[in-house]
């Protein structure tokens, strides 16, 4: 009776409250608009949230925003070639209003995708799809290019700030290349001058690369960002309800900023630095001092974790609740282990960078999982890339001694550069030992291995205890999918044993040229009867790259 009662849409306060569980399961948000007009009225604010971050980018989206635009704003879109008569007329809803999250980097690349799109139409088909025939956008080079996407940038900006007095939740500012410092520049006024559109985020992310990214991927310092700098130095101190940030930059003004915000104080409890190099950066001390309710710090593959930047930590009277630690240098050990013994306790996300785990000597990857294993002892996320037949024994005793806790686990011993010097002795250790000492219960396992099929048999057979929500694997090499699915319906399958699954191959063809590859069991035709076959276990294939997770995305999230 109450289940016929919340789909007829009798019980809307209880179908609110399980829709919202839905919040980042698009797939089923997709499925609740079909039920009714009550589902549907529930599902789509949540599906207009984050609308640039759908995976792919949808071109509707774009189109949508335009209808939206104020006539105005309309005409000047004409008079640059696009035929406005040809957007949708009408929609079902203002999405507009529904925005909560935005990303300057994914909203510039909905933007290009929508207008290049026309550049591989013929001219019939460019007019049946927005563009004027004498509009020509040959490349996105093409300095009209730049000028619509600029124009479409700075009209959506306008819509979302003035037009529906949008008050955003999250706000994600990222500059990488000289166009995404432009088109941000246009909007800065715009947004300063409109504060109430940022003043009420709960969570700011500023990535600001202190090189320029060019076409075909030459660098230059950024010597005119000084204006822009001092502009995101403007917008922390407007913050009334910050409660995370997120730093990617090496610009001293910004964290001053926040020192200077005494607004933060009281509200922001978390801080994320990623890819930062802590060099000559003397004032973190006094940020983490002044910050009252601070609950989690975490450090993201950053640089210069030296004497000098731990021994701030170190003179803090407050605890330092450091939460993640991932490196991708191992400079000292000594401060290190100062560090680990002041906050260990705290850290729950652990994992090594590449660059770690490849450049890094043996000796110091063996003393760092060594001090891990002493004083930290609450990890839930352990990423751990190229260590040797040495080491891994350690990276075992540390996923024993955290099993009551483990929840993601990601093992990747497949070199990123030496492609030819594949350790398959090292994927056989891993295989042999890593299932008899798995928690209970995983929300998350990731495995990028070259796979001998006896040695998956073996970690199948000992790890059948495991309930694994999401599993991935990544075999390198040819025709590495094929060769396991026999193994996983007869381990897997039938037990129930795994809720999502996701396989790559990866490999290197020897032609002329070597070239690599790479196959993924959701999409390829040949094995669509196996996928089906799953689904009907009720075990759902996805995408690889849906399916794995990355580090800074997933750590945003935690809190």
């Amino acid at each position: 009776m109450a289940c016929s009662k919340i789909f007829s849409g009798d019980l809307p306060e209880l179908i609110s409250e399980i829709i919202q569980y839905f919040r980042n399961d698009l797939s089923t948000l997709h499925s609740c608009i079909l039920v009714n007009r009550l589902w549907c009225r529930l599902a789509i604010p949540l599906l207009w949230e984050d609308p640039f971050s759908m995976k792919p980018p949808k071109n509707y989206i774009i189109e949508i925003y335009l209808h939206n635009l104020n006539e105005d704003d309309k005409t000047k879109l004409s008079e640059h070639g696009i035929n406005m008569e040809l957007i949708p007329s009408n929609t079902f809803f203002n999405y507009p209003n529904f925005i909560k999250r935005l990303n300057t980097w994914k909203l510039i690349c909905s933007i290009e995708k929508w207008v290049s799109a026309v550049k591989t139409l013929t001219t019939e088909e460019q007019f049946a799809n927005y563009f004027m025939p004498e509009t020509n956008f040959l490349s996105p080079l093409y300095p009209h290019f730049e000028n619509i996407t600029s124009l479409i940038y700075k009209s959506l900006f306008k819509m979302f700030i003035i037009d529906n007095e949008i008050k955003l939740n999250t706000f994600e500012i990222e500059i990488i290349t000289d166009k995404d410092h432009d088109y941000f520049n246009d909007a800065l006024e715009l947004i300063l001058q409109n504060s109430n559109f940022i003043c009420n985020i709960k969570i700011l992310k500023l990535y600001l690369s202190d090189t320029i990214i060019y076409p075909f991927y030459f660098q230059y310092p950024i010597n005119d960002n000084a204006l822009i700098k001092k502009h995101l130095s403007q917008i922390i101190n407007l913050q009334q309800n910050l409660k995370k940030i997120l730093f990617s930059s090496n610009n001293f003004s910004i964290y001053n900023s926040l020192l200077k915000n005494s607004n933060c104080s009281n509200t922001l409890n978390t801080i994320i630095f990623y890819s930062v190099n802590f060099k000559n950066m003397t004032v973190l001390y006094k940020i983490f001092d002044q910050l009252n309710v601070l609950e989690s710090i975490h450090i993201l593959y950053c640089y210069s974790l030296d004497t000098d930047f731990i021994q701030q930590i170190i003179n803090l009277t407050k605890p330092f609740k450091l939460k993640s630690l991932f490196l991708d240098e191992v400079l000292q050990i000594d401060p290190l282990k100062s560090l680990l013994q002041k906050s260990g306790d705290f850290l729950e996300n652990f994992g090594f960078g590449y660059g770690l785990g490849l450049y890094t000597s043996n000796e110091s990857k063996q003393q760092l999982l060594e001090l891990i294993i002493k004083y930290c002892t609450n990890i839930k996320f352990f990423d751990l890339p190229g260590f040797d037949d040495q080491n891994i024994y350690s990276a075992f005793e540390l996923i024993k001694n955290v099993a009551q806790n483990l929840n993601y686990l990601s093992i990747d011993f497949c070199k990123l550069y030496d492609f030819y010097n594949y350790d398959t002795k090292l994927s056989s250790i891993v295989l042999r030992n890593l299932g008899q000492i798995l928690p209970f219960k995983l929300e998350y396992l990731s495995l990028t291995l070259m796979i001998n099929t006896n040695d998956f048999e073996i970690f199948l057979k000992n790890s059948q205890n495991t309930f694994i929500k999401k599993l991935l694997i990544s075999n390198k090499m040819q025709g590495g999918i094929e060769v396991i699915l026999p193994y996983i319906k007869k381990y897997i399958m039938k037990n129930n044993s795994i809720k999502y699954l996701a396989i790559m191959e990866t490999f290197f063809e020897n032609t002329t040229d070597i070239i690599f590859k790479s196959k993924d069991l959701f999409s390829l035709i040949s094995l669509k009867d196996e996928v089906k076959e799953f689904g009907e276990h009720n075990i759902k294939v996805q995408n690889y790259y849906d399916l794995q997770i990355q580090v800074c995305e997933f750590i945003k999230e935690v809190d």
